[in-house]
């Protein structure tokens, strides 16, 4: 049973479009279900997370990325007699907006779209459900509810500054967008920061970025690899076994600490503020879910050691320069000759200004993978490559 402080299906504020809610699933069990089914979920298998698709099968994608977000996110709401199937939901649907080579591809089409009403992941993120799915006869999107609304538009606390869409999708569906979203949304976002924090440690070791040696020192990664070590020795099984074993053990430490660390102090946020309501929580003037103070020091030195020892390797800052490269190309060629657009977009290009032509182009990029937007590339500007 959720708690008075959950999103309740009593009193939730519905859809855009007005439906008939399932007899047999929560609303927020649709709202799963119809990201798990959208075309922008699928194609996050085949999306960068830190190493781009093709150099490696047992790296991390945006999809699996995004899994292991829910399954975090989903204990932890459940230790918080929190609403699971929303903050599902959140976890699932959060990435969805992401372009092909991550966020190299985002920084070309924030690049390219600067002058054109802007490109972020989040924001794309909402156009996606809101907009670009075309699956249903009666409206655009997914029609989800506006509660997962809520969670994706405020991700990342209340929003000052709305970019072009955001205001404009707001002013059809109020998002209450100076407010914190609700404890659900925020047990999702702080969920993603546990999972590419402890899994994309686990990538740089496994990809050679990053040595056993080089995160000693780390707060709390440190102390949950001497442990791992020590344990493994005691076993006597070969090199190469103990550090397969090593490294993940020492992975399921740094997670299980930080979602623990969040569930508890949490916990004590939640006694202090003692709400009544999901909008208590939603118009308190801090976030509720949070680390530690001490924890959050931790949280921010492996935030510090990732982006300056993996993020901006020279390996991945190879790849990431060469996928800006094809993207910023892609996206020039395309606006400039929309006529070279496949259909139906050739068409809608063409009969277009250039703000919405260009939004056109950023959409199409936005929603490729990783492989398919190499091919096109190719297809755009290699003559041995058949268009």
């Amino acid at each position: 049973m959720p708690a008075i402080y959950a999103v309740q299906e009593k009193g939730a504020r519905g859809r855009l479009y007005p439906e008939t809610e399932s007899p047999v699933r929560s609303p927020w069990q649709r709202d799963r279900d119809r990201v798990l089914h959208s075309a922008g979920f699928r194609t996050l298998q085949y999306k960068t997370q830190v190493f781009i698709n093709h150099e490696g099968d047992f790296f991390r994608t945006r999809l699996t990325h995004s899994l292991e977000v829910a399954q975090i996110a989903r204990s932890i709401a459940r230790s918080l007699d929190l609403n699971e199937d929303l903050t599902e939901a959140l976890a699932l649907a959060h990435d969805m907006g992401h372009t092909p080579f991550g966020h190299a591809g985002e920084d070309a089409l924030a690049l390219a779209m600067q002058d054109w009403g802007g490109f972020d992941h989040n924001t794309q993120s909402l156009r996606l459900v809101t907009s670009l799915e075309t699956r249903y006869h009666a409206f655009d999107g997914l029609n989800l509810t506006w509660e997962t609304l809520e969670g994706l538009a405020k991700h990342n606390g209340p929003v000052k500054r709305p970019t072009p869409y955001l205001a404009e999708y707001d002013a059809r569906h109020h998002l209450d967008l100076s407010s914190y979203a609700s404890a659900e949304a925020q047990v999702a976002a702080m969920s993603d920061d546990i999972a590419y924090h402890g899994h994309d440690l686990d990538d740089g070791l496994r990809a050679g970025l990053l040595t056993f040696d080089d995160i000693e020192d780390l707060p709390l990664v440190g102390d949950a690899l001497r442990a791992s070590r020590e344990m493994e020795r005691r076993t006597g099984r070969e090199a190469m076994d103990q550090a397969q074993r090593v490294r993940h053990e020492t992975i399921r430490v740094v997670i299980n600490a930080l979602a623990t660390d969040l569930t508890d102090q949490t916990r004590r946020n939640l006694e202090a503020l003692d709400p009544k309501s999901a909008d208590d929580i939603r118009h308190a003037d801090h976030a509720v879910v949070a680390f530690s103070p001490e924890m959050r020091e931790k949280n921010k030195a492996i935030r510090k050691f990732l982006y300056a020892r993996m993020y901006r390797h020279w390996r991945v800052n190879r790849m990431a320069r060469k996928a800006k490269i094809a993207l910023a190309e892609i996206f020039t060629i395309l606006s400039e000759e929309p006529g070279l657009l496949p259909d139906p977009l050739k068409d809608r290009a063409k009969a277009a200004d250039d703000m919405e032509r260009r939004r056109l182009v950023a959409n199409y990029i936005a929603g490729m993978t990783d492989r398919f937007a190499m091919e096109e590339h190719r297809r755009l500007t290699d003559l041995s490559v058949l268009g």
